[in-house]
């Protein structure tokens, strides 16, 4: 991002990833607001795919240049360093080398803005390998805004041989100098001091200088002292000595580790601002000190699962910031935040799954096919991945980076784990058998991975290949599973392990070798799955899911492009509804009310985000949803939905109301260890309290789009009117909530109520079934709501009785109290009516009624 310093309103903002590991996000071009972000154009350089650096021209901001990294998954020539002169109208490429090198770095001069050093770097990325470095690499210079460029080389005082990425940063107290970190056979620090055009080397420490470039490589120089350097990697290191020695200013604590960005104030050293893999840390002191903010719901989650407990919990794995189990709603005061959740896995988190039968434990997996059974109430963790119990390196175990696992259906003790093969535990994996032969193409070219990195070996088995992704197991009938690979193969077996059936090649329409993500088994038909591949990994950034009822001897394609934005990531069949299907793409949630038919974005509030899984809670029909940038999402009650899809995607009756979740009772507690002071803190929505209700408002709209205010009648379980209403309403969706209380009756001493005005609440009721009946226009609908005890209390009928039979003896006292005090009203209301009009009269008459 860039902001225009002259006019502060002006933000431009380059889209996709600059750090180009395995999980990154593609862009789609550059984006300009005039308005501070409240709004956005589109400026063009869509098919750059990845910018990762924006510079405005200080002196004339319709001059803007654009490092586009490129997409590393295709070669392309629609990268390199691009320029406008008419504030993004149009754009010209003015520096490019070959169709696989991007712009990794841009600098500018600070003290002339037509002078920039640019960082090219040669790098691609397969499912199953990484390369950094190549002849297209290398550092160029120009001093005319970038109608000429130099590369600099071994004469300049460069590192001879193939170059990868660099790292660059003026002094701004002395733009002379300037610094560069450059990825070659022997990584080093060099550093300039005539303003980049000669070079020399100051440290070529493996330790202080190399640190994984392809995820890293960014240095910074503090604004008023040109020999303090900045280094951000895994750590964050500093240099006061010009970059001759480093020390540790940010370890693997404190600060969440992985550091990508950096900003210093020009004219205060002491303010700096960092992003890391687990959000913003802010330094007022020069680094000595850090405050976390953790307002910004950010999150990188790969999956999203439910349990069963009341509230019930979220949970899912996050990129490079662990495993976490968090409340879908809480009974407590005020949002939910982020110390409510609880960690229950390290690393890189992945899928976490409920344990099918004991309240408190999970399984929780992290990269290299780590997988742990943890109890997240009491801290217990046991270590329970597959182990190979051979010899044979060859074949060993393979895991992907983000592995598969699945519980049975049909056995609560038994799950299924995923490397090259299917392993089975009967015992919640105590102990493991192999199910399955090698499901995957088993390519020895894409499973070598002692040579990925390219000029820096980085093997962290972020490039596993050939491994499963997805296990399936049908809840309809015992035994079939369904199978996954990330090398684009879709194997079935119908006697749990015993034989299985590859169809690669037979699915018409799905690409050859692609990644095999997601398998949804219908909740209705046992030959019915619903498959979802992408192949972006390759350059191809269709949407594809696939669907077969009898398995797998026909297939259809459920989505393409005509009906969705954004590679397919995963799909989920309603278990209520069949009509009803979800499907996330990388731009976003879609919904489909026809069975498939058609496909419609869901936005409400919700952003077009990368959607990565998804899951429903049954008792509560809450949909919930992972996504890779915006954390999770929940959509409380899609029970309307299911009524939409029922009928196709159609609402024919002027007023719907739709069937409404169990409302509960629940106390509320006061939220631990803050009350008053929470502006700092995280505080996500809570679902709102009371019986939720829904309706569809249908063509009764004002030319406004306005409805007349719905008219609500609840009644008992005898057919008495125990409350009256009125609640706003809008055509289209509404959703109000009814606090469970009776009416009541009005106190002693309050004014006589106006005509239409709301009448008084009383008791909450008895926990028990109540008809709702809505009518707008003289159009009525009505549902049942089930109100509940609060579980955790248990039945107090007694007592609530109790208090509504000497509420109502103080009710009896409490009317004629209440006509006591409207007679004397009404009698000072006279008297003071006659005083008035006694007001200029005088005599022994007027005296007399005065007295």
């Amino acid at each position: 991002m860039a902001i225009q310093q002259s006019n502060p309103s002006v933000v431009w903002a380059g889209t996709g990833e600059g750090n180009p590991r395995n999980s990154l996000n593609i862009g789609e071009g550059i984006y300009k607001s005039l308005d501070a972000g409240k709004t956005w154009k589109k400026m063009g350089l869509e098919k750059t795919r990845n910018i990762h650096r924006v510079i405005v021209d200080p002196d004339n901001p319709n001059t803007v240049y654009v490092a586009a990294i490129g997409n590393p998954y295709a070669q392309h020539p629609e990268r390199g360093v691009y320029k406008t002169t008419d504030g993004g109208e149009t754009w010209n490429r003015i520096l490019f080398t070959n169709d696989t090198t991007g712009c990794a770095e841009l600098v500018m001069d600070p003290s002339n803005p037509n002078k920039l050093i640019a960082s090219m770097w040669q790098h691609y990325r397969l499912p199953w390998i990484m390369k950094s470095g190549g002849p297209g690499s290398g550092m160029y210079i120009t001093i005319d805004g970038g109608k000429n460029w130099k590369k600099l080389t071994k004469e300049d005082g460069l590192p001879d041989g193939q170059i990868g990425r660099i790292g660059i940063a003026f002094a701004r107290s002395m733009p002379a100098r300037v610094y560069a970190k450059i990825e070659a056979t022997k990584n080093a620090l060099y550093r300039s001091d005539d303003g980049g055009f000669k070079w020399t080397m100051v440290n070529n420490d493996p330790a202080q200088v190399t640190d994984r470039p392809f995820y890293y490589q960014e240095i910074y120089v503090d604004p008023k002292n040109e020999n303090r350097l900045y280094d951000i990697h895994s750590t964050v290191t500093y240099s006061e000595d010009g970059g001759k020695t480093f020390s540790i200013m940010l370890p693997y604590s404190g600060i969440h580790p992985d550091h990508h960005a950096w900003w210093i104030h020009p004219e205060d050293a002491n303010l700096i601002i960092e992003g890391n893999d687990g959000g913003i840390g802010i330094s007022r002191d020069r680094g000595k000190t850090w405050v976390f903010d953790e307002k910004l719901p950010a999150g990188q989650f790969y999956h999203i699962n439910v349990d069963n407990e009341l509230p019930y919990n979220v949970m899912g794995g996050m990129q490079d910031n662990g495993s976490w189990l968090g409340p879908a709603y809480t009974w407590v005061n005020g949002g939910i935040r982020n110390y409510y959740w609880s960690n229950i896995g390290g690393g890189d988190g992945f899928d976490v799954m409920p344990d099918a039968e004991e309240s408190g434990w999970v399984y929780s997996m992290s990269q290299g096919g780590s997988l742990g059974r943890v109890n997240y109430k009491t801290g217990e963790r046991w270590n329970i991945r597959p182990p190979y119990p051979g010899t044979d390196e060859k074949n060993e175990f393979r895991f992907n980076w983000n592995s598969a696992i699945a519980q049975d259906p049909f056995d609560k003790k038994t799950i299924y784990y995923g490397s090259q093969h299917v392993h089975k535990s009967n015992n919640k994996g105590a102990s493991w058998e192999t199910i399955s032969p090698d499901l995957t193409t088993n390519d020895t070219a894409k499973i070598d991975q002692s040579t990925t990195g390219g000029l820096t070996l980085d093997i962290t088995g972020a490039e596993n290949h050939c491994t499963i992704l997805a296990i399936e197991p049908s809840t309809k009938q015992k035994g079939v599973i369904w199978v996954g690979t990330d090398d684009g193969n879709v194997q079935l077996t119908t006697d749990d392990g015993k034989t299985w059936t590859n169809f690669r090649g037979k699915i018409p329409g799905l690409p050859n070798g692609c990644w095999i993500p997601q398998i949804k088994a219908s909740k209705y038909n046992a030959g019915e799955v619903f498959v979802v591949a992408n192949d972006y990994r390759r350059g191809d950034f269709k949407p594809y899911i696939f669907r077969t009822t009898d398995f797998g001897k026909t297939w259809t394609r459920l989505i393409d492009e005509k009906k969705v934005t954004g590679y397919a990531l995963c799909v989920l069949q309603d278990p209520a509804e069949p009509n009803l299907i979800f499907a996330g793409t990388e731009q976003g949630l879609w919904i489909s009310f026809d069975n498939g038919s058609t496909f419609q974005q869901w936005k409400n509030g919700y952003p077009s985000v990368s959607t990565y899984d998804l899951a429903i809670q049954e008792r509560e029909a809450d949909l919930a949803i992972a996504t890779f940038g915006r954390a999770l999402w929940i959509v409380d009650d899609i029970r309307p939905l299911r009524k939409v899809a029922a009928a196709n995607g159609t609402v024919a009756k002027k007023l719907t109301v739709f069937a409404a979740p169990d409302a509960y009772q629940a106390q509320y507690r006061a939220a631990p260890g803050y009350e008053w002071s929470t502006m700092g803190l995280w505080d996500a929505p809570n679902r709102s309290r009371g019986a939720a209700v829904s309706f569809m408002v249908n063509n009764m709209a004002d030319a406004k789009g306005k409805s007349d205010s719905a008219v609500v009648k609840i009644y008992n379980d005898k057919n008495e009117n125990i409350r009256n209403l009125k609640w706003k309403t809008d055509s289209g969706f509404n959703r109000q909530y009814w606090g469970m209380e009776e009416k009541g009756f009005r106190q002693p001493g309050t004014p006589k109520p106006k005509p239409g005005a709301p009448e008084p609440a009383s008791f909450i009721v008895l926990p028990g079934t109540y008809k709702v009946v809505i009518t707008i226009n003289k159009e009525s609908d009505s549902t049942y709501i089930n109100v509940k005890d609060d579980p955790r209390s248990g039945n107090r009928n007694d007592i609530k009785l109790a208090q509504r039979r000497m509420y109502e003896r103080l009710q009896r006292s409490g009317n004629k109290l209440t006509e006591g005090m409207d007679r004397l009203t009404e009698a000072d209301d006279v008297c003071t009516k006659i005083m008035g009009k006694l007001k200029d009269l005088d005599g022994k008459e007027s005296d007399s009624l005065r007295k």
